[in-house]
């Protein structure tokens, strides 16, 4: 029976063994000396037989063998290999005074425990109760009848435990790969105490408190972590933080998907004092635009490419052929957004990317999918941050991916022990539903998208035919021919509103892939039939679960889908139309909405943002507005995002964070803006006394 079968504290079980072998002790006193006598007289016995029948071995060198009568005289401790106490119901016998007194065997198994402390666990014993007095800030867990230390008392356990005397103590120990993930991490420098007042005030003061938990804990673990918050609680902002305490240790490295590398650009110009063209973003090819005025560099240009920024971001599909490059540069800090995507340990940007990783002072990675039910897709992620202690595939594989049927090292086993080794020495993940109480409950933040230069052709094209006309509405003679001139604009406006859906559909459709990497539900709207068959259909070549409501879903069997979605966890996306799928649909299973395109009338988009934030929501709603320069986001955002600081809290961490209020009145609602307004914000467009100051970054 184990401490855990018994429902008393260890100073009860104590009192228990004294009175059981006072008992014991009493009981046998008459006959103590007759049975020592008798044990040692068949001793004796036994001793002359085997004198005289063993043989005589001329090559072995004799020596007088010790009587049994010495042996008794001596109490010497005879050890039996399978003795084991059990208290107090069938304490095994014990010759107190006799010479046979029987030595107990004892298991004792350490494991680390999801406190991030060691545990350990083992039948009850006093002598083994006193030896974890012992032991350097040791102490009982009465809940779990554990008994717990730090993990810097574990040489002191080991060596407190090999000095019983009286016992036969073995321990099972932690496993190997455990022990050198404990010894290293705990031989990192803690640079929290010292660094972390470096944060500049006007971003440790908008910091939410988990956030700022966060940037101690990458700190604490001397910046080589894994930041696994759940998806839109902010670990952009944290790891931007960080920098700014290690800001010696400059210039950064950002290894990013594609798709987020405008986004990372645009968030470190928002949050940090240094000038624009010190940001340098790789871009594959050209195009595009650039009005945050960063340093450009296009990964197709012949001849050697200088990452001299003190920010320097690069995809993950570029960092094989710019390998030597970037181990030449000697980045201190690396950070590797959605590392998840170094999870394949055949794939080139995977192999390009771990030395970068190994050879930096500081790596930061950030994934909200750490892939804690496929352990061997974190095995090269472990390696990047702590290259000598995860060396070995076959070692982690063995230990923590067993039980597959798909392949080698495809299952899961001892999940918990590698759950708690994480936490305890690279990881760091809080999810929604944990700091609920710290979110507001709605957040507003764009992700700019980067265009190929064959997806904005036809819009450039446009964009210089509007300036004509514009040009030559400012020139008409008369009404006639200006209202003439009017309908072509509005015919152009609308022209460049359905070719920028077109345009934009290959970059939200590779956003849309690291939302998947995510594992969270999510809602995305769109407006262009185009983009919505796209956005389905690359959901369906992807094999995830989704429903679909547009104009062309029929009113009966919209319900039978909301269902789906909300009840289903297989069910992971909502593909809707911003008209169709914006009012009176409840989808609050989702806290993810994405916009694939704007709508004319900001209003639609609050109600569509609604679907999911509404009565019945028990998450913080995360809003992203995917937005790309050069077109018909730059005509429309800007009037819509006054509309919505109206409406609801802006972008998150800006220094507009308001509240969604309930109270807010219904006729603010009513006042759209319509295509008319639009066509007299773009008559204004060039005019700058007429322009109103970007609040937010655009490229």
């Amino acid at each position: 029976m184990e401490l855990d079968d018994w429902v008393l504290s260890a100073e009860e079980l104590d009192s228990l063994e004294r009175d059981a072998l006072k008992q014991i002790a009493q009981r046998n006193s008459s006959s103590s000396s007759s049975s020592s006598t008798t044990s040692c007289s068949y001793m004796q016995q036994q001793q002359q037989q085997q004198q005289h029948s063993a043989p005589f071995n001329p090559h072995c060198e004799h020596t007088p063998a010790k009587t049994i009568d010495e042996s008794c005289q001596d109490n010497k401790v005879v050890a039996s290999p399978t003795a084991s106490r059990v208290l107090p119901g069938s304490v095994e016998q014990k010759v107190i005074d006799g010479c046979l007194k029987e030595q107990p065997k004892i298991s004792v198994k350490f494991f680390l425990h999801a406190t991030g402390n060691i545990a350990a666990k083992f039948m009850y014993d006093q002598v083994l109760v006193g030896a974890f007095r012992k032991i350097s800030k040791a102490s009982w867990n009465a809940k779990e009848r554990l008994w717990m230390f730090p993990i810097s008392s574990l040489s002191s356990a080991e060596k407190v435990l090999s000095e019983i005397s009286g016992l036969n103590v073995e321990v099972e120990n932690l496993d190997p790969l455990v022990q050198r993930a404990i010894v290293a991490a705990s031989a990192i420098s803690d640079l929290q105490a010292d660094w972390y007042y470096r944060i500049p005030s006007n971003i440790e003061s908008k910091l939410l408190p988990f956030q700022r938990e966060g940037v101690r804990f990458v700190l604490q673990h001397g910046g080589r972590v894994l930041l696994s918050d759940e998806m839109g609680l902010g670990k952009t902002l944290q790891a931007i933080a960080v920098t700014t305490c290690i800001r010696d240790s400059w210039p950064v490295l950002v290894l990013t998907p594609s798709s987020l590398r405008l986004h990372w650009a645009s968030m470190i110009q928002e949050w940090l004092n240094i000038p624009s063209s010190d940001i340098l973003v790789v871009l594959s090819q050209g195009g595009g635009s650039n009005r945050g005025g960063f340093t450009i560099v296009h990964s197709n240009t012949k001849g050697s490419i200088n990452l001299d920024g003190m920010f320097n971001i690069i995809s993950y599909d570029v960092v094989p052929k710019l390998q030597n490059i970037l181990m030449a540069s000697e980045f201190k800090v690396v950070i590797a957004d959605e590392s998840h995507f170094l999870k394949n340990a055949q794939a080139k940007r995977t192999s390009a990317s771990l030395p970068i990783l190994q050879k930096a002072q500081y790596a930061i990675l950030l994934s909200g999918t750490p892939a804690l039910s496929r352990p061997i897709e974190l095995f090269k992620q472990l390696e990047a941050l702590y290259p000598d202690v995860y060396k070995n595939v076959h070692e982690y594989g063995n230990r923590y991916c067993k039980g597959g049927i798909f392949g080698m090292y495809q299952g899961a086993s001892n999940h918990e022990e590698l759950h708690n080794l994480m936490k305890a020495t690279v990881m760091i993940r809080r999810l929604k539903k944990d700091v609920l109480s710290e979110l507001p409950v709605k957040r507003r933040q764009q992700v700019f998208l980067d265009l190929a230069e064959k997806d904005m052709r036809q819009i450039n094209a446009l964009f210089r035919e509007l300036e004509v006309v514009k040009s030559k509405i400012k020139a008409s003679q008369s009404k006639e021919e200006a209202e003439s001139l009017k309908f072509s604009q509005k015919h152009l406006i609308n022209k460049i509103y359905t070719d920028s859906a077109e345009a934009k559909i290959p970059a939200v459709l590779d956003y849309v892939g690291t939302v998947i990497e995510a594992g969270c539900k999510f809602l995305i709207f769109a407006h262009h039939q185009p983009m919505i068959d796209s956005i389905y259909q690359f959901l369906q070549k992807k094999k995830v679960g989704c429903i679909r409501i547009d104009g062309g879903t029929p009113a009966a069997s919209r319900q039978a889908l909301v269902t789906d979605f909300q009840e289903k966890d297989a069910i992971k996306a909502a593909v809707l139309s911003i008209k169709a799928g914006g009012v009176g649909l409840t989808l609050t299973a989702a806290s993810t909405v994405i916009f694939a395109e704007l709508s004319w009338t900001p209003g639609d988009m609050v109600q569509a943002e609604d679907r999911a934030h509404r009565i019945g929501q028990v998450s913080s709603v995360n809003v992203y507005y995917l937005l790309a320069n050069d077109t018909v986001d730059d005509i429309i955002w800007d009037v819509i995002q006054s509309k919505l600081e109206n409406l609801g809290q802006m972008l998150d961490g800006h220094e507009n964070m308001l509240e969604v209020s309930a109270s807010q009145p219904r006729s603010s609602l009513a006042k759209q803006m319509t295509l008319d307004s639009f066509m007299k914000r773009c008559n204004n467009i060039n005019d700058t006394e007429d322009q109103p100051k970007l609040k937010y970054p655009r490229k």
